[in-house]
C-alpha cells in the first residue's frame, strides 16, 4: 500500500491518492464550515469506499448539521473499517469521534485530550474541545475559557506561525478570555491566511465584540458575509452579530430588517442550535431594551423551537428555549424544563449546576415583569453564567436581563456599578445610554 500523508504528516490508511487528497480537501473545508465539504467528503469515499477516516470526517460533519442519524451510521461504518485498515492514532480519532457522535461528551472530553496528547497535530480532534460550542464549552466548567487557552498554549509549538487553523482557534480562545488584542491579532492573521474561513470571520467578530468595536465588526461583516453562501452553516449567525450591532446603537429598524432577512426561521437554513438561540436572543434583548416586537415574531420563533430540545439537560439550550416559552407566555412548559432540570441536579447528572434553572425561572419572573424577583434570582448566580457554554457575546443576554430587571425595580446603585463594571471591560453605546440616563434627575 502506497503511504498518504495528510498535511500535518499523519498516516492516511487508504489505498488511493485521490480518496488522500479529497479527504484532505474535505477536512479543510469542514474546519472553515465552508460549503462543499459534504460533497468533497463523499468525493473521498468514491475514491476509497474502505477509508475509514473519510466516513469519520463524513459523521462529524453530519453531526455538526445536527443530522444525529446519519452521524451515527456514518462513524459505526468508520469504526468497523478502522479495525480492519487503520493506524493506532486512526482507530483512537475514529473512537473519540464516536463518543462524541453518541453524546457521551465527559467521555468524548477526556479521550480527546488524551488523543491529542498523544498526536497534537490530529486537527480534527483537537478541534473538538475548542469553540463557542466545543466539548470545554459546554463541559459545565466555570474556568472553560482558560482551558481552551491552555490547551492552546500547551500545543502551539506543534504548528507553525502561519497555520490559519490553529491561528483561528488560539484567537478565539484567547479572545473569550479577556485578552482582547492578542486575540485580535491572531484572528486578524488566520482570516488573511484563508479568506474562505467562516470561523476566523466568526471568531474575529466576537474579539470585536469584546472589544466595543461594534463599528469595525459591522464594516467586516457587511464586505465579508456577501461572498459566503446562505447555505454556509453560520451564515444568519454571522448575520446576527449585525443585527446586535445595530440594535446596541439604537438604530432598531436596521437591527429588524438584518433579522428579517437573515436570522428569523423562515429564512435561514442554520442549524437549529443557532437558529434557536439567535432568535430568542435577538427578540429577548430588543423586547428587553424597550421596544416592541412586532406582531408574530415571537410565534414564529417558538414554533420552530417547539420542534427541538424538547428534553431538558443541554444548558445552553435549555436557557434560549426558557427565554422563547416565558416570552411567547407558555408556562407550563417553562415549569416543567425547570423541574427536570431541578431533578438532574438532584440526581448530579447537570455539570453545570444550579445557574441553568435559575436562569430559567428568572425569564419567567421578567416576562411577568416580576423585576425584583428576576433580579434576586439572578444576582447570587450571575458569577457561574458561564457554565451554560457559549461565547461571551451570546451569554451577555443574561447580564442584560439582570441589569434592565435592576433599573425597573428602582435599584439604580446596583445599576450603576454593574454598568461601570461592564464600560470598564467593554465600551458600549448602549450601556453609556443607561448609565446617563440613571443620572439624569
Amino acid at each position: 500500500m502506497a503511504r498518504f500523508e495528510d498535511r500535518y504528516g499523519l498516516q492516511l490508511s487508504t489505498t488511493s491518492d485521490l480518496a488522500a487528497d479529497r479527504y484532505q480537501t474535505g477536512v479543510d473545508l469542514l474546519l472553515s464550515l465552508w460549503p462543499n465539504a459534504g460533497a468533497t467528503l463523499d468525493d473521498a469515499i468514491v475514491a476509497d469506499p474502505d477509508f475509514a477516516l473519510a466516513h469519520a470526517a463524513r459523521a462529524r460533519l453530519h453531526a455538526i448539521r445536527a443530522e444525529a442519524s446519519e452521524a451515527k451510521g456514518k462513524i459505526a461504518v468508520a469504526k468497523e473499517l478502522v479495525a480492519r485498515h487503520g493506524t493506532e492514532r486512526e482507530r483512537s480519532h475514529v473512537e473519540v469521534l464516536r463518543l462524541a457522535i453518541h453524546g457521551q461528551s465527559a467521555s468524548a472530553l477526556a479521550s480527546a485530550l488524551e488523543h491529542t496528547t498523544r498526536w497534537p497535530r490530529d486537527i480534527m480532534i483537537l478541534s473538538l474541545p475548542l469553540g463557542a460550542f466545543g466539548l470545554l464549552a459546554f463541559s459545565g466548567m466555570a474556568d472553560h475559557d482558560q482551558a481552551r487557552v491552555d490547551l492552546c498554549e500547551r500545543h502551539a509549538s506543534h504548528f507553525g506561525a502561519d497555520d490559519w487553523w490553529f491561528l483561528t482557534y488560539r484567537g478565539w480562545s484567547h479572545g473569550e478570555n479577556g485578552d482582547v488584542s492578542r486575540g485580535r491579532a491572531l484572528t486578524e492573521r488566520a482570516l488573511q491566511l484563508r479568506r474562505n474561513n467562516v470561523n476566523a470571520v466568526h471568531a474575529l467578530t466576537h474579539v470585536l465584540h469584546e472589544a466595543g468595536a461594534g463599528e469595525e465588526a459591522q464594516a467586516l461583516i457587511e464586505d465579508w458575509l456577501p461572498g459566503y453562501d446562505r447555505n454556509g452553516i453560520l451564515h444568519s449567525h454571522i448575520a446576527w452579530h449585525a443585527a446586535l450591532v445595530a440594535l446596541e446603537r439604537g438604530d432598531t429598524e436596521q437591527a429588524l430588517g438584518i433579522y428579517g432577512q437573515c436570522v428569523a426561521p423562515s429564512n435561514t437554513l442554520g442549524v437549529p442550535i443557532n437558529v434557536v438561540s439567535d432568535t430568542a436572543s435577538f427578540l429577548w434583548r430588543f423586547q428587553a431594551y424597550g421596544h416592541p416586537v412586532p406582531t408574530g415574531l415571537w410565534q414564529d420563533a417558538s414554533a420552530y423551537a417547539s420542534r427541538y430540545f424538547q428534553q431538558a439537560g443541554f444548558p445552553f439550550a435549555d436557557v434560549h428555549m426558557a427565554l422563547v416559552a416565558a416570552a411567547s407566555g407558555d408556562t407550563m412548559a417553562l415549569e416543567a424544563r425547570i423541574k427536570a432540570l431541578n431533578q438532574l441536579i438532584e440526581a448530579e447528572k447537570l455539570p453545570a449546576g444550579r445557574v441553568v434553572p435559575a436562569i430559567c425561572r428568572a425569564a419567567l419572573a421578567f416576562a411577568e415583569e416580576d423585576y425584583l424577583g428576576c433580579a434576586s434570582i439572578l444576582e447570587p448566580v450571575a458569577h457561574e453564567v458561564v457554565r451554560i457554554g457559549g461565547s461571551g457575546a451570546q451569554r451577555e443576554i443574561v447580564e442584560d436581563t439582570l441589569l434592565v430587571a435592576l433599573m425597573r425595580s428602582n435599584n439604580a446603585t446596583k445599576a450603576r456599578a454593574l454598568l461601570n463594571k461592564r464600560l470598564h471591560r467593554r465600551p458600549s453605546p448602549r450601556d453609556a445610554r443607561w448609565l446617563d440616563a440613571l443620572a439624569a434627575p
